[in-house]
């Protein structure tokens, strides 16, 4: 017994290095720090506490119309669903939120999940099997990829955004198989660039396959209402099979869902693991991104707000020198770095002065391309990106005046 619990800690000790451990020795990291006791002591910086690391696009989170839905929700319905909605019935405020929301996307039907990362590991296997075939932008999110490897179909990935790339491979293979699925993001949450949906359509009925299009970073975000990609493009979002979104981006809650034709919901209603198997959404959360849907609609102001912060703040950033790879600024903007150490070291800088935004070193990216990723909402101002520009360009020089060495040194 205790040899192989010792053989489990040596193997996850070396996983734990591949992985990077050497980063964050010693605890003095930029991580999995308790925001809310920063927020207590805000006035120990002349700006107060400012967080880019939140995806609160559109400034849900707090609004006193959300928070007073889900408190109500709470003394209506209790603080959980209680089961399995299939088995243990769901509340009213489910079915209705589900109704407005695929009224508001102008889809069939919507599925809500408990979480947004198990709607793309649970529908891909479960819509691909046998001779089928899923092919994924190479950089679409984990949950994507994680969700194609775990299927039992066969896994292709093409170039990114390469849309090209992947016509000319469809059109090598697309023969050897029953059905095909491209999977990608609509906003890639690392990068903040976006997919040519009009391109990918094409290529996606000219190989007679099926679209998953993760939506997750751009409902709210894209279009001038908000309805993501497709209303960015002008295109009908009934072309699109499956649209994967979540409610932890701008409706300020958690979980995720499923937008597709109504039949395609009724039959997964019934089938679903990620569904079947898992408790219903808390009433509370529903009533709060239900809330937020409602300011959505009624303010679409929020969403031209977010759009212009962040072209403002991808603009100064450019302007400071400052690497931004190929964000278009909508809601996502990474600043790229030349090694970990100096990503992490300037997300250290960063904390040390009020400005929260933890550096991506190894995970969901490609490890010569560290970056610090900032979350733009509709609540920053311009002296919040001043600040932060200012901050990340100081910090980026002290870096290469002093030397990694000398800075491990001391």
């Amino acid at each position: 017994m205790q040899e192989q619990r010792s053989s489990f800690l040596d193997y996850a000790e070396r996983r734990y290095r591949l992985a990077g451990s050497a980063l964050v020795a010693g605890g003095n990291h930029p991580y999995f720090v308790q925001t809310d006791l920063l927020e207590n002591e805000a006035d120990q910086w002349s700006g107060g506490f400012l967080s880019l690391s939140h995806y609160d696009y559109l400034g849900m989170m707090h609004d006193p119309q959300v928070t007073s839905a889900a408190k109500a929700a709470i003394d209506q319905f209790g603080t959980g669903a209680g089961g399995s909605r299939l088995v243990g019935g769901e509340r009213s405020i489910h079915r209705a939120f589900e109704a407005e929301l695929a009224e508001f996307l102008g889809v069939g039907g919507v599925l809500s999940i408990i979480s947004g990362y198990l709607t793309n590991m649970s529908i891909i296997g479960h819509v691909m099997t046998g001779r089928d075939l899923v092919v994924a932008d190479e950089l679409a999110h984990n949950s994507i990829i994680s969700g194609c490897k775990a299927a039992k179909c066969a896994f292709l990935t093409y170039p990114h955004n390469d849309l090209e790339a992947l016509d000319a491979l469809l059109s090598e293979c697309r023969e050897d198989y029953g059905r095909v699925l491209i999977a990608t993001d609509g906003l890639f949450s690392m990068d903040g660039d976006i997919t040519d949906l009009p391109r990918l359509l094409d290529i996606k009925e000219a190989h007679n396959a099926w679209l998953l299009l993760d939506e997750a970073h751009s409902y709210g975000v894209l279009g001038e209402t908000g309805r993501g990609l497709s209303e960015h493009f002008g295109i009908d979002p009934q072309r699109i099979e499956i649209a994967v979104g979540t409610l932890s981006k701008s409706f300020g809650a958690s979980g995720g869902f499923i937008a597709a034709d109504a039949k395609v919901i009724e039959w997964l209603k019934f089938t679903l693991p990620g569904f079947v198997y898992s408790v219903g959404l808390a009433p509370s959360t529903v009533a709060s991104a239900r809330a937020a849907l409602g300011l959505l609609k009624s303010e679409p102001q929020r969403v031209a707000r977010l759009r212009k912060n962040s072209r403002m703040f991808l603009e100064m950033a450019q302007e400071a020198g400052l690497d931004t790879g190929d964000a278009i600024g909508e809601a996502v903007v990474p600043v790229l770095f030349d090694g970990p150490e100096e990503c992490v070291f300037v997300a250290g800088v960063l904390l040390e002065q009020g400005i929260y935004a933890p550096p991506v070193v190894h995970v969901g990216i490609p490890k010569d391309a560290p970056r610090v990723r900032c979350f733009i909402s509709a609540k920053h101002d311009q002296k919040d990106f001043e600040r932060t520009v200012h901050a990340i360009v100081a910090a980026r020089a002290a870096f290469r005046t002093i030397g990694q060495e000398g800075l491990r040194a001391g």
